[in-house]
C-alpha cells in the first residue's frame, strides 16, 4: 500500500475513533433549573410518604418497601412527561415484573439464570401490555434475589409490597405534579378540527405532518422515550421558530387595518346588522367609550338570537348579543404567530389591542395572506 494511501487510512480510522469516543460524552440536559428542583423535591416527598405509610401498613411484612421505588421516583417526578412515567407504566410494569420474577425464582433453580430470564420476560410483557417501566426490571430481580422473606410471600409479593408501594408513589406523583401545574398524567394536546369534520387541520395538509412523522418512526423501528404527540408538537414549534426568524420583522402593526368599524354595547342589534351589511363584514368589535374592547358581535350572534319566523334580530343591545373571550393580538406581536391561529383555529379576524386593551386595529385573513405573498417564497439554499 502506498504511504499516502496508508496515511489517509490512518486518518480516517482516527477520525472514526474520535467520533465513537465523543458518543460517551454526556449530552447537556435541557430541563430548566426550576424543573430539576421540582424533580428533587417530588422524589423526596414521594419516597418519604410511600415508605412511611407502607411501614405502618405492612410493618409485619418484610420487605415493606422495595428499592426499585427509587428508580420509579426518578421517572415520576424528574421526567413526568415520559411515556415510561405514566400511571399504567408504573402499576402495570411493576405488577407484571413481580409476578414473573416470583415465577422464575420458583421454577428455575439457578438464581442467576432465573434473574436474567425474569427481566427478559418482564420486558416482553411490558411491551405487550404497553407499560414499559425500566425500574420494573429491578422489581423482577428483587423477586429472585429477595431471599427467604420474598420467597415466603410468594406471589403475594406482587400485591404487598410492590403494588402498594407503586400506588402510593403514584398517588403522591399525581398530587405533586398537578399542584405544580404539570400535565400529569401526560395527555397529548388536542388539535381537533374546529369545524368538526374529518379533514386534517389546514397546517397539516402541506409541509410537515403527522403521517410523515409516523412513517419515519416506523422506518427507524426504535422505541423512543417520548410521546409521538409531544415529538410532533416539538417539531411544529421548531418550524414556527424558523418562520419567526424569517418573518420576525413583520408585526401586526404593519399589516393591520386601522380604520375599524365598531359598535358600542348600547347599540341595537338592528344597527349592528345594518353596519355589517353596509361594510360587507362578518364581525364587529364592541368597544366602550374609551375604545376598550369588550366583545365581538358577528352575524352568527345575531342569527342565534333571532326571534320568531321573521328572522329579525332580537330587540336587544350589542352588549347583550356579543360574545367575549375572543383571541386578541398585540401591535408588536410577530405576524407569523397569528398564522397558525388563523389556519387551525378557524379565525377570520383578530382584534389588535394595546396594553390598556384599547382597540388599535384588526388583522384579517386577507391582511395575513397579502403579507405572506409580499414576502415571497423562501430563498433556495
Amino acid at each position: 500500500m502506498p504511504p499516502s494511501q496508508a496515511s489517509r487510512l490512518d486518518e480516517t480510522t482516527a477520525a472514526r475513533a474520535r467520533a465513537w469516543l465523543r458518543a460517551f460524552v454526556p449530552a447537556p440536559i435541557a430541563g430548566a433549573r426550576r424543573e430539576r428542583l421540582k424533580g428533587c423535591l417530588g422524589a423526596l416527598l414521594g419516597l418519604l410518604v410511600t415508605e412511611w405509610i407502607s411501614r405502618r401498613m405492612l410493618g409485619g411484612v418484610n420487605p415493606w418497601f422495595v428499592a426499585p421505588m427509587g428508580a420509579s421516583a426518578v421517572l415520576l417526578f424528574a421526567v413526568p412527561a415520559s411515556p415510561l412515567a405514566q400511571p399504567w407504566s408504573i402499576i402495570g410494569g411493576n405488577l407484571a415484573a413481580a409476578l414473573i420474577g416470583v415465577a422464575c425464582a420458583r421454577w428455575i433453580p439457578d438464581p442467576g439464570l432465573a434473574a436474567a430470564v425474569a427481566v427478559a420476560l418482564a420486558i416482553v410483557a411490558m411491551f405487550q401490555l404497553h407499560c414499559v417501566h425500566p425500574p420494573s426490571g429491578a422489581v423482577a430481580i428483587t423477586a429472585v434475589f429477595g431471599g427467604p422473606a420474598v420467597a415466603k410471600l410468594g406471589f403475594g409479593f406482587a400485591a404487598f409490597p410492590v403494588a402498594l408501594n407503586s400506588m402510593l408513589l403514584l398517588l403522591v406523583a399525581l398530587l405533586f405534579n398537578n399542584a405544580l401545574r404539570r400535565r400529569y398524567p401526560h395527555r397529548p394536546a388536542e388539535h381537533a378540527n374546529p369545524h368538526r369534520t374529518a379533514d386534517p387541520l389546514p397546517s397539516a395538509r402541506v409541509g410537515f405532518n403527522r403521517a410523515d412523522l409516523d412513517a419515519v418512526l416506523q422506518a427507524r423501528g426504535e422505541f423512543l422515550d417520548i410521546e409521538e404527540d409531544d415529538l410532533e408538537d416539538i417539531l411544529v414549534a421548531a418550524q414556527m421558530r424558523a418562520y419567526r426568524r424569517r418573518f420576525g420583522d413583520v408585526r401586526c402593526e404593519h399589516i393591520m387595518s386601522r380604520d375599524v368599524v365598531t359598535v358600542q354595547p348600547g347599540h341595537s342589534g338592528v344597527q349592528a346588522r345594518a353596519l355589517l351589511n353596509r361594510h360587507g363584514l362578518r364581525t364587529l368589535p364592541v368597544v366602550d367609550e374609551a375604545q376598550r374592547l369588550v366583545g365581538m358581535l358577528g352575524l352568527a350572534d345575531l342569527l342565534a338570537a333571532r326571534a320568531g319566523a321573521a328572522g329579525q334580530p332580537r330587540a336587544g343591545s350589542a352588549g347583550d348579543l356579543m360574545h367575549t373571550g375572543m383571541a386578541t393580538a398585540r401591535p408588536d406581536q410577530p405576524m407569523v404567530e397569528l398564522a397558525r391561529a388563523f389556519s387551525d383555529g378557524g379565525l377570520h379576524e383578530m382584534p389588535v389591542v394595546d396594553a390598556q386593551r384599547r382597540l388599535v386595529g384588526i388583522v384579517t385573513q386577507s391582511d395575513l395572506i397579502a403579507a405572506l405573498l409580499e414576502q415571497g417564497p423562501p430563498a433556495q439554499a
